[in-house]
């Protein structure tokens, strides 16, 4: 393992992966493979952009022949793919997308890894694989899945991809499955980065439901680390979950969140749920931990450091909450705000 192309290092997850994997490993190389589309930030990259060991490519992954380009530039060994379109509520509105993405971007990555005989193919995945799990029990990495979105079907279609690789072509693939993933860099079309920069600006909370859907929150450096353990010490053919093993319900962390910003609890705006919203997520990761990766950082640590990332960082988020990132949010949420009676 040495030259290692790293698919969507640009955007969030990602991006913190290649922060710490450049500072951790300065004898690998490096390449950030990313079609720089809403969610991809090249500032995001900036801690690391001067590192020797450190390379960009603009590109989709869905570009077979970009794809194979890349890899003969660089002499890539070693894919770890990032790289998928990842907000349900965008996948409701326009599914195109996340298969593009999600399946046949991973089928090329795949195909190109078979043919190149990559060291390992690392995928990064999403515990909405395995839908919405009753009671009190724990999803395990054999569990069935039970997508219930156009986004959890597109990931779970791009897991069953790797694991038919490695079955039909004896490939090393890895496939991560992480919990609900927040902090610094995150998109503020997801949950905690939107209602952070909403409330800074005392503007009403959009809430689906009533608050109650569970969630397992994990600290974004934690879950690349995760990666990490995975990527080193995991064995072929397996999948892993990454889970912050710290269930919350969504209402909850956002009263916890506007107290630290000493905001009112008045912002927030019960408005008619998501269709198809899944009720809890809850993994297992005793599989993971028995290949050395434990959290570092407790949730209440975690929450303060992002609220204060998103308070600290204001240029980087105002310019993004401009243009296409409106549109899709009136979309969203103006019916649904507006049957809350209040208009945007």
């Amino acid at each position: 393992m040495k030259n290692i192309l790293v698919t969507g290092g640009a955007g969030f997850i990602g991006s913190a992966f290649v922060r710490y994997a450049v500072e951790k490993y300065p004898h690998y190389h490096i390449i950030v493979y990313d079609k720089l589309t809403y969610a991809g930030n090249l500032e995001n990259l900036l801690p690391v952009s001067q590192r020797a060991n450190y390379h960009f490519v603009q590109g989709d992954i869905a570009d077979r022949e970009a794809v194979r380009g890349v890899i003969e530039q660089y002499g890539v060994d070693t894919i770890v793919n990032f790289a998928a379109e990842t907000h349900v509520d965008r996948s409701i509105l326009d599914p195109d997308a996340f298969i593009m993405s999600n399946v046949v971007g991973v089928h090329i990555l795949l195909e190109a890894a078979n043919h190149y005989k990559m060291e390992r193919f690392l995928h990064v995945s999403t515990d909405e694989v395995y839908g919405d799990i009753e009671g009190s029990y724990f999803s395990k990495e054999n569990d069935p899945f039970a997508p219930n979105s156009p986004y959890a079907a597109s990931k779970a279609g791009g897991d069953l991809m790797v694991r038919a690789y490695h079955v039909t072509h004896g490939l090393n693939t890895v496939i991560t499955r992480g919990s609900n993933t927040f902090g610094p860099y995150q998109y503020p079309e997801k949950l905690l980065p939107l209602f952070i920069t909403e409330a800074i600006d005392d503007k009403p909370l959009p809430v689906y439901g009533d608050g109650m859907q569970v969630r397992d929150w994990l600290y974004v450096d934690d879950h690349a680390m995760g990666v990490d353990a995975a990527l080193h010490n995991g064995v072929a053919g397996e999948a892993y979950n990454i889970a912050g093993e710290n269930l919350q319900h969504n209402i909850d962390v956002i009263r916890r969140l506007l107290s630290l910003l000493g905001k009112p609890e008045s912002l927030i705006k019960f408005v008619p749920d998501r269709e198809g919203h899944d009720r809890r997520y809850a993994m297992d990761c005793a599989k993971l931990r028995a290949i050395g990766w434990q959290r570092q950082y407790s949730f209440e640590d975690a929450l303060t450091r992002t609220v204060e990332w998103y308070k600290n960082n204001e240029s980087w988020w105002r310019k993004i909450k401009t243009g296409e990132y409106l549109e899709y949010y009136k979309r969203q949420y103006a019916a649904r705000l507006a049957a809350a009676g209040v208009s945007l």
